[in-house]
């Protein structure tokens, strides 16, 4: 009788011991809150680094997918931890301003001018974006701006401003949207629009477009990583942010920033020196 009640004993405490473990919460990993650009996250390739950071490191990425001057605005109000963006003049504000620290160009693409397969303004005769742009604007015919204050539109305000253009002719359309909804917008209307290669290149199979015009300085389009003040914002995860930033400058972030493709295409090349 004893041994059967030790025994009842035990099973018991296995039962509570059990039932503890399934009320006890998990303990979650500590979270790096970041603003980007839509750009990252349209093209895959955040989809392609974080589980890879996160499975090193420990840490959960959260992001925050936006235009480039919607991310910086959350940085400025230290609602994240880290940004990383593509327009350098907003950037350098950004930093002399004392928001940000530490920033680090990581890797860059470019910009292309898409519009219809049969090019009817002729933006492939064009020597300079400025020209193209000119011609689009004397065509009169649909040009699609995102109009959200992101590192492309910044982009394409200042190439209409270079070419002498003011973005108020027939056919120039603001929607406010991002890449990936601006370009589909495009593709319905067979309008012209400014977009970054990669989010072009992971959209590309849903799109009647073609590349009208790419190349030159102009249309570079570099990424930097820059890290919140902690003089500002002394709350954040710094200690978080830091080691996704120095992660994306690695040998191994960079590697796998270079060898990331979409339809076999690379998206992004790696720029940062070791």
């Amino acid at each position: 009788m004893l041994n059967v009640k030790s025994h009842m004993k035990s099973l018991l405490g296995l039962v509570v011991a059990a039932s503890m473990l399934t009320v006890l919460p998990a303990q979650s990993a500590e979270v790096i809150k970041l603003a980007t650009t839509t750009s990252t996250e349209n093209s895959g390739l955040l989809q392609e680094l974080l589980p890879k950071f996160e499975s090193e490191s420990g840490y959960k990425v959260q992001v925050i997918a936006t235009g480039t001057g919607k991310a910086l605005k959350l940085g400025e109000q230290g609602d994240v931890d880290l940004v990383m963006t593509h327009a350098p003049s907003a950037e350098a504000k950004f930093v002399a301003d004392g928001f940000g620290v530490e920033p680090r160009g990581i890797m860059e693409n470019d910009f292309v001018v898409l519009g219809p397969k049969n090019d009817p303004a002729k933006l492939r005769e064009s020597k300079t974006a400025e020209e193209a742009f000119a011609k689009i604007a004397k065509s009169g015919l649909p040009f699609l701006s995102r109009g959200d204050n992101s590192g492309t539109h910044i982009k394409e305000l200042e190439v209409w401003k270079a070419a002498g253009v003011t973005p108020d002719f027939k056919g120039y359309t603001s929607v406010g949207q991002g890449m990936g909804k601006t370009l589909l917008m495009a593709n319905e209307l067979q309008g012209y629009t400014l977009s970054d290669r990669g989010t072009f290149v992971a959209y590309k199979t849903k799109l009647d477009l073609g590349v009208d015009f790419d190349g030159g300085k102009t249309l570079a389009n570099p990424y930097q990583v820059i890290l919140i003040n902690p003089a500002k914002y002394p709350d954040l995860n710094h200690k978080g942010a830091k080691a996704f930033s120095d992660w994306l400058i690695s040998k191994e972030g960079q590697a796998m920033i270079n060898n990331f493709k979409v339809e076999g295409e690379q998206l992004f090349k790696a720029t940062y020196s070791q």
